[in-house]
């Protein structure tokens, strides 16, 4: 703390993006305070845990691609329960059309420095002998990993806690570039004020375009070995990015006890957390399409989470004009983003070269974007 007792900053959000910024910005000298409602309550604690460079736009590129090589390196000081693999990707392309989209994929990441090789039908079967043999290759992309969001959330805490980062508990209803407000009416204040609060943050901030966007999960019993990379169709960005209110598409990922995580789906226009059976069944059905014995795999589980979306599918990590600091709007991306996301936060707020390009995840944007209209 300073002398007067105030962090250096007030961080609001206790998700995998709060608990990154929380030891990134403790690991520069910082004093912190991080406060939530809940910790791993929101996004976090309902998503898949893939770690995944993705390609869709060149400010994509580089900060999925940071953050996955950020966690490659924190990987030896993951506890076991974060569950760490380096288990690969493998996009699958069902028909000519689609590998030519994976040769273009392929040389996008080995251009950007990231490994990447074309695998052709016979040697995916080897490679995944659940998989339907019709499909014409894949794009295999083997340092993806995958991680459990909850434990590597808490370990984030933990680290920024030894260091001296405080958490406190409350449900925040406003916040101004030096003040948090509390439900209870408490006041905190800080230095700087860090919003990370996932589908949240638009209600903290005027101009703050982010919304959520709804999906479901489903999770297997114990199949050790049935799959091996975490897999996803190459349609799987149309999906993502399409606007429609609901969209499905295949992705399916092993976790470490040998449990299946089959996905995923999309919605916009509902805030309602129940289980829709029609949109659980065009999980199954698409999954099916590569898997074949899926069906009759047992099911455990199923739940759905809302993920914060912009709609330029990229996050707001910046300062906006109000003086407030965000770090939100990741969509399905911020498990893999969190740890590049405060790297890029911090080197903002110390007034550093940031190690990527920032204007792209800028967080008054969509603000002016209407100022211009």
């Amino acid at each position: 703390m300073s002398a007067s007792g105030t962090p250096d900053v007030v961080i609001v959000g206790a998700g995998i993006v709060g608990a990154a910024c929380a030891a990134e910005c403790v690991r520069a000298g910082m004093t912190v305070q991080v406060v939530a409602r809940g910790i791993c309550d929101g996004a976090t604690a309902a998503g898949m845990g893939h770690l995944v460079v993705m390609d869709d736009s060149p400010a994509q590129f580089a900060l999925t691609h940071s953050g996955v090589s950020l966690w490659r390196e924190l990987a030896e000081h993951l506890p076991v329960s974060a569950e760490y693999e380096r288990c690969g990707t493998l996009w699958l392309a069902a028909d000519e059309q689609q590998l030519a989209i994976a040769r273009q994929r392929s040389a996008n990441y080995l251009a950007g420095g990231v490994r990447a090789e074309l695998v052709d039908p016979v040697r995916l079967l080897a490679l995944e002998p659940q998989l339907i043999g019709t499909l014409a290759g894949a794009l295999l992309v083997p340092d993806d990993g995958v991680i459990y969001p909850p434990a590597a959330t808490a370990f984030l805490l933990e680290q920024a806690h030894i260091t001296g980062a405080h958490l406190i508990r409350g449900n925040v209803v406003a916040v101004e570039a030096q003040n948090v407000l509390l439900e209870d009416g408490r006041r905190l204040h800080g230095g700087n004020v860090v919003v990370a609060a996932g589908c949240n943050s638009a209600a903290l901030g005027e101009g703050i375009a982010v919304r959520p966007r709804k999906g479901h999960l489903i999770i297997t019993d114990r199949y050790p070995g049935y799959v091996r990379h975490q897999l996803v169709e190459l349609g799987y960005l149309a999906s993502a990015h399409g606007n429609g209110n609901e969209s499905v598409a295949f992705n399916v990922q092993p976790r470490r006890g040998g449990q299946l995580l089959v996905g995923s789906s999309r919605q916009f226009g509902t805030t309602d957390p129940c289980a829709e059976p029609h949109l659980l069944a065009h999980i199954i059905t698409a999954a099916a399409r590569y898997l074949p014995g899926i069906g009759d795999l047992q099911a455990l589980r199923c739940w759905t989470g809302f993920r914060p979306a912009t709609s330029d599918h990229l996050p707001l990590i910046g300062r906006a004009p109000s003086g407030v600091w965000y770090a939100t709007g990741h969509e399905g991306l911020g498990i893999t983003t969190a740890p590049a996301t405060a790297r890029l936060l911090g080197e903002l707020m110390r007034g550093e070269a940031p190690h990527l390009q920032a204007e792209p995840f800028a967080a008054d944007r969509f603000l002016r974007e209407v100022i211009h209209a």
